[in-house]
């Protein structure tokens, strides 16, 4: 009978760590579910009326600066105010990535962090260390989570079929200094390969072109890995934006989405 009274105060102890463990687990999901959502409406949520008043606030006339600016460059201006590490803002129409972008010292930071630096498990869109607006850099290299919930970079798992492509071709990329679209042409899995894994492609590696031959040699391996033939041209010189989540069709595995800057 003792044994018996044991054993279910250690099931009932059990069954409480497991509800302790689900509820915790539950409420960190949906919390990261909201922020994800509050940050892909970031940019909708400022007005043209919060621009205005934050250029009067800073005695900037208007018809000075308004017309240099594209609207989506001065809504980024005035979102920075809640995090100078917002340098960026991407997204592909009709899909759900719609994120601000952001950029740390490294790139380990804001693969747990939040926009507003908060510790989450979706992390944030962000853009590689070593991409520099002032050069500026070849390539933007931005990273973002594969979450099961469909927010972050999950979309962009559905590059891996062509008639997705051909519904989504483009990316658009606002930063402080411009407001581009990119065009997509190539999609392809990859991975993370260990340093001692020779004659492989390490995309990742790419964000300053070292020469010319440096930089087509990227295109032309990004080219050789597409699963599909666009059709699009890229030449030396055209800025390149390369998106990154992680695929678990491999270990370590990747799917990414490269474009080229529309002229």
């Amino acid at each position: 009978m003792i044994k018996d009274k044991n054993f279910k105060k250690v099931v009932i102890i059990l069954l409480l760590i497991i509800i302790i463990f689900s509820s915790v687990y539950l409420i960190q999901y949906f919390y990261d579910m909201y922020i994800s959502k509050k940050q892909s409406n970031l940019l909708n949520e400022i007005t043209i009326s919060d621009i205005q008043n934050s250029l009067t606030e800073n005695n900037v006339e208007e018809s000075i600066v308004v017309p240099l600016k594209s609207e989506r460059i001065l809504k980024l201006e005035e979102l920075r105010k809640e995090n100078e590490d917002i340098v960026g803002w991407v997204e592909i129409e009709n899909t759900e990535i719609n994120y601000p972008v952001l950029q740390a010292d490294d790139n380990d930071f804001y693969m747990n962090h939040n926009y507003k630096g908060e510790k989450s498990s979706a992390g944030s869109i962000f853009l590689d260390k070593d991409y520099d607006f002032n050069l500026p850099s070849s390539n933007l290299l931005i990273y973002g989570h594969n979450m099961k919930n469909n927010t972050m970079f999950q979309n962009l798992l559905k590059y891996n079929r062509i008639e997705f492509y051909n519904e989504h071709p483009i990316i658009r990329f606002t930063s402080l200094y411009d407001d581009s679209e990119y065009e997509i042409f190539s999609a392809f899995y990859s991975k993370v390969y260990y340093k001692t894994d020779k004659n492989v492609f390490r995309y990742y590696n790419f964000v300053n072109a070292s020469s010319e031959e440096d930089y087509n040699n990227f295109v032309g391996n990004v080219k050789k890995a597409s699963l599909y033939d666009t059709g699009i041209n890229v030449n030396f010189g055209d800025k390149l934006i390369t998106l990154s989540t992680c695929s678990y069709h491999t270990t370590d595995g990747r799917f990414v989405v490269v474009g080229r800057k529309k002229d």
